[in-house]
């Protein structure tokens, strides 16, 4: 050690030494001292922020870092009762061999590199896209920021895609944000609701089972989250005396500001009816909640009877004494649906009945992160303004879409019915989104060996992923009524590889089940 930080350090320790610190802090702050320097780390996990540490996303939590650990193994050639480790932790489609569509992929690649625009073998429908977006573009380049709010043409095609979705209801492209994905969106607006402190802080109600996504939002912001539970019984349905109850027990201890919906339901697949949104808006207009509608999954719908409604359509077709005063605020993205754009971070916000000043306010808090990802701002523009009838790219896009929906409502009726067919595991018609929630028996053997260690859903998906490779989520990190366990399974994976994914699952559950039976 140089002479003049050995000096220093005693220095140092001699005026701790005469501070009053203890022998054994003293012997710490050495020790400390001697692993980062003479003045220690600055930031350290004692004086970080500590709601971060209340921060927990179950999809990417533990188990799945088990399972990358478990590839690494098998590439080193370490030998497992498997040769893959199948991942259906995540909605993340084209990860599972979902192909993109190539309307969207050819308009990209020549917003990418504009050289394309010369190229003969790209459809002109594909380049007029590409000219209008990059004539939007400051130096007509992906390259360039854009306006806070979005590239100007975008949401021009957002708002008239909406007016067209909810049957001709107006949209303002003043009133629209394109964003980070739906999260970045979602994250935005929780950042504007939450204040308080104790008794006066922001509560926001959200469904359990519940997107990881929220909780954690709510931990990072200091935020009370109130659950309200959906009803399994009933294929995961709102249920209206539930968000009653919920809300009147959270007023004792915090300030309910907002209602959260997903819809279609992700993790639980369900498509919820027209009356339960009319009930919902009823609702949250009686208690004063702003409403937070996720709809990044509608056009995820799949079981007969069931259809999309949006919560926007619902409110303006109830009348003025809603669509007036009513504020929601609603969530759509590239990553889902169709599309499974996940990496280009492509999303829209819409907001209505907004107070003026707070807009203002929203508008200089997106100004801070100066805007969106251009590509996935372009992308958003083409999923809402995709090929029109008589274009040359239109036949194939309808093509590759149906085909794409098709699939998916094979594999949700598919996994509904093996998993079904399995005693113990009981799983409700995945009727939209991406996932199945099955309900899994475990025996009070099963419970007792995972109670010292972990929760038992997490134990028995541990458990599912060291015996057959299957990656698969615990219910627990969704939220759950208690003394119930469950996983949630994506249906995603190609058709082969999800009938060996069933297969594993339902072996695997029976020789659980007889060996803690």
């Amino acid at each position: 050690m140089p002479s003049k930080l050995k000096t220093e350090c005693k220095a140092w320790a001699s005026a701790l030494a005469h501070s009053g610190l203890s022998a054994s802090r003293l012997g710490y702050a050495k020790e400390k001292m001697s692993e980062n320097g003479p003045w220690g780390k600055v930031l350290t996990i004692d004086t970080m922020n500590p709601t971060v540490k209340k921060v927990e996303y179950a999809v990417r939590g533990p188990i799945v870092q088990r399972a990358v650990q478990i590839e690494k193994e098998l590439r080193e050639g370490v030998k497992k009762p498997f040769a893959e480790v199948i991942k259906a932790n995540i909605g993340d489609a084209h990860a599972m061999g979902q192909q993109p569509i190539t309307f969207f992929r050819q308009v990209l690649a020549m917003c990418s590199y504009p050289e394309l625009l010369n190229d003969s073998s790209f459809p002109e429908d594909a380049k007029h896209r590409a000219r209008r977006i990059l004539q939007s573009c400051g130096g007509s380049s992906l390259g360039a920021y854009s306006a806070s709010q979005g590239i100007d043409c975008v949401l021009q095609d957002v708002a008239r895609y909406i007016e067209r979705r909810d049957g001709g209801i107006p949209c303002n492209p003043e009133n629209v944000y394109l964003t980070t994905g739906a999260s970045d969106g979602i994250m935005t607006m929780l950042k504007l609701l939450v204040c308080g402190e104790d008794e006066g802080r922001t509560g926001v109600m959200i469904s359990i089972p519940q997107y990881p996504l929220y909780s954690a939002a709510l931990a990072e912001l200091g935020a009370v989250q109130i659950n309200y539970y959906l009803n399994e019984d009933k294929c995961w349905s709102m249920d209206l005396s539930e968000l009653k109850r919920s809300l009147k027990e959270a007023r004792r201890h915090c300030n309910p500001r907002a209602l959260c919906i997903i819809n279609p339901g992700n993790p639980t697949g369900q498509v919820q009816s027209r009356d339960c949104i009319e009930d919902v808006i009823r609702f949250a207009a009686k208690e004063r909640l702003l409403l937070m509608a996720d709809e990044v999954y509608q056009d995820n719908v799949y079981a007969e009877g069931c259809e999309f409604h949006s919560f926007k359509k619902v409110l303006f077709e109830m009348g003025p004494e809603y669509s007036d005063s009513v504020e929601l605020v609603s969530f759509h993205s590239t990553s889902k649906c169709y599309m499974g754009e996940c990496g280009f971070r492509g999303g829209y916000m819409e907001i209505i009945n907004m107070d003026p000043e707070v807009k203002a306010q929203l508008n200089k808090l997106v100004s801070v992160r100066l805007c969106p990802p251009v590509p996935g701002q372009a992308l958003m523009g083409l999923v809402v303004n995709p090929p029109q009838p008589g274009e040359p790219s239109y036949i194939n896009f309808i093509k590759e879409r149906s085909a794409t929906l098709s699939a998916l409502a094979e594999k949700a009726r598919l996994t509904e019915e093996i998993l079904n067919t399995v005693p113990g595991i009981s799983c409700n018609p995945v009727q939209g989104a991406m996932y199945s929630f099955p309900s899994i028996s475990l025996s009070k053997a099963a419970i007792e060996e995972a109670a010292n260690d972990q929760a038992p859903d997490m134990f028995y998906c541990m458990r599912l992923l060291e015996e057959t490779g299957i990656c698969l989520v615990p219910g627990s990190g969704f939220g759950q009524k208690d003394g119930t366990y469950h996983f949630r399974m994506t249906i995603l994976p190609p058709m082969d590889k999800l009938k060996v994914l069933l297969t594993k699952v339902k072996e695997f559950h029976q020789r659980f089940t007889n060996q803690y039976s």
